[in-house]
């Protein structure tokens, strides 16, 4: 599968999650776990005020005061998203994603699995202005806990259907940060976003002038940052943008590509420390005294059918209808039976859905995001299992084309 080409340039993120795609996943699961058992124990009260922490970081006149949870959000997601952007820059330019034929499927089946569940929640809770916020919960797709289910069947699935899935992730991902730029920013600060405008253009200036100091864009990047933090512009958006001005295949100061090698860099500090972060953070839900009308909640429910049923129909629908019309075609060695089960894989919205949750709901009584964690909860936790049962009755493949 490897060319002679490809061995000037590190493995990327695709390739990694490809050999191993099961532990980002499983500690997802397993620290979320351990946050809803903090969060309705004799513990509780030390996990909120945890949480709670103030964490100040002064510079001259420049101070940045919030408690850990907000430092979490705004900007070890940061990070995240900067991974991504790297991701997907180097997908689009030299990876799967770079030939048009690849892009159909998965941009229509992410567009759908989008919409679908957005129309989902809009309908459930139609006429409640505050509710309505949340809108893009269920559209999100988790690809790390995704992966982890995919990868218990891989012996029964071709790597086609695994290609097909993080492509659609990455569309996913673009999708989330275009919802986040246009609809959970407020209150914009002209001066700080001129002074993110000048950072952006000083990055495009090194981008073009060929620097290979890898620390000067970060240097710029993190101003970058600072800048949107101050904006109204949610501060994630700012390590998408950041990634965008990485050089792909220009050598850093040690001689190796920079942005493949800021994305190798970066991969494990993701997978293993900052999403799990992320997860401890948000996942805890109190489930204390919760009965049927929590679980018929208008929010609650939006979020949880988006993510089982919208997901699944958007995605498994369209897709159909442009293999039928001959505009693309199904994922080699795939059963249309696979390929609706991976459509009800990106139901596990999990991380990038209580993300979004936390924008939607920013500055509410805490009982929203009570509701969006048991919604979210809820739809992954089943698009998993229902996932899981359709591939299971998958036969094994054979083991060459599971190697390959």
């Amino acid at each position: 599968m490897t060319s002679h080409n490809a061995a000037a340039v590190p493995e990327g993120l695709l390739t990694r999650l490809l050999k191993d795609d099961s532990a980002g996943g499983i500690i997802l699961v397993i620290v979320a776990l351990i946050a809803i058992i903090f969060a309705n124990s004799s513990y509780s009260h030390l996990y909120a005020g945890f949480l709670e922490i103030p964490v100040q970081v002064r510079i001259a006149d420049l101070n940045l005061e919030k408690p850990l949870i907000l430092w979490i959000n705004d900007g070890l997601m940061a990070i995240f998203f900067f991974s991504v952007g790297l991701e997907i820059k180097r997908e689009m330019m030299i990876g799967h994603l770079s030939q048009p034929s690849q892009i159909v499927l998965p941009g229509v089946a992410a567009i759908a699995g989008i919409a679908a569940p957005a129309l989902i929640y809009v309908w459930l809770n139609a006429g409640d202005p505050i509710a309505l916020r949340g809108w893009a919960i269920p559209s999100a797709t988790d690809i790390a806990f995704a992966l982890g289910v995919f990868s218990l069947f891989k012996s029964r699935v071709p790597v086609s259907l695994k290609l097909f899935l993080l492509s659609v992730a990455i569309f996913d991902d673009l999708g989330a940060i275009l919802i986040i730029a246009i609809f959970y920013s407020s209150d914009l600060s002209t001066a700080s976003l001129a002074i993110a405008a000048v950072g952006v253009a000083v990055l495009g200036m090194l981008n073009y002038f060929n620097v290979r100091s890898q620390a000067a864009y970060l240097l710029v990047g993190l101003i970058v940052w600072t800048a949107v933090l101050k904006s109204g512009v949610h501060a994630t958006l700012a390590g998408f943008v950041i990634a965008l001005f990485i050089p792909l295949s220009l050598k850093n100061e040690d001689g190796k590509p920079m942005l493949p090698h800021l994305e190798h860099t970066l991969h494990p500090w993701v997978v293993f420390m900052i999403l799990p972060i992320f997860a401890f953070a948000n996942a805890g839900v109190d489930l204390t005294g919760m009965g049927w009308g929590s679980l018929s909640n208008s929010v609650t429910l939006g979020i949880a059918l988006g993510l089982v049923v919208g997901k699944q129909l958007g995605i498994f629908l369209v897709c159909a209808i442009v293999i039928k019309l001959g505009l693309a075609k199904l994922p080699k060695g795939a059963s249309w039976m696979q390929l609706y089960a991976v459509a009800i894989l990106c139901g596990i919205g999990f991380t990038m859905s209580l993300f979004i949750g936390t924008l939607a709901f920013e500055g509410l009584p805490a009982e929203y995001l009570t509701q969006v964690k048991l919604g979210v909860l809820l739809g992954s936790i089943f698009s998993a299992l229902l996932a899981a049962g359709l591939l299971m009755m998958s036969k094994p493949i054979e083991q060459e084309e599971v190697a390959s």
